[in-house]
């Protein structure tokens, strides 16, 4: 097996195949990494959730980490990105860009997991506070593991 660092071209088409990411963030020197479902467009990754640890960490601390990993007949890839969160808002500056996120994501299956779902039984409200956000793509390395060197 031969490890070999990957062009931006590679780390761009396994970030535009997958669709669930890890997403790192830290606060205080605390890190805290969860999976999400992400579409690419552009220079940006754009996911949707519910407010929690990871929005409120994030709004304090913009800078963020991803990892996307893919596997198949013992060769991966995996692609790490830094960038920066931007929340989405559904009025004013962002509102294109929210219809934009939301189109993306929802020609996925199940766009709204992890995000949209909690570990405990959630009260039934009218009023949804689900937000659509970006990582703007800052560096975006990755490596391979194949067979033999191609």
């Amino acid at each position: 097996m031969i490890v070999k660092e990957m062009s931006r071209h590679d780390c761009s088409s396994v970030v535009q195949e997958g669709h669930v990411a890890r997403l790192a963030c830290c606060l205080d020197d605390k890190p805290y990494v969860v999976p999400i479902t992400y579409a690419y467009s552009g220079n940006c990754l754009y996911a949707f959730s519910m407010p929690g640890r990871k929005i409120d960490w994030m709004r304090k601390n913009p800078n963020v980490c991803l990892q996307i990993h893919a596997s198949s007949g013992g060769e991966w890839k995996s692609v790490v990105i830094y960038g920066r969160y931007q929340e989405l808002a559904p009025t004013g500056q962002w509102h294109r860009e929210y219809l934009h996120a939301w189109s993306l994501l929802e020609k996925r299956v199940n766009w709204w997991e992890p995000g949209g779902l909690k570990p405990a039984p959630q009260e039934v409200s009218g009023h949804y506070p689900h937000l659509f956000f970006s990582i703007d793509i800052l560096e975006m390395t990755g490596r391979a593991c194949c067979a033999s060197e191609t």
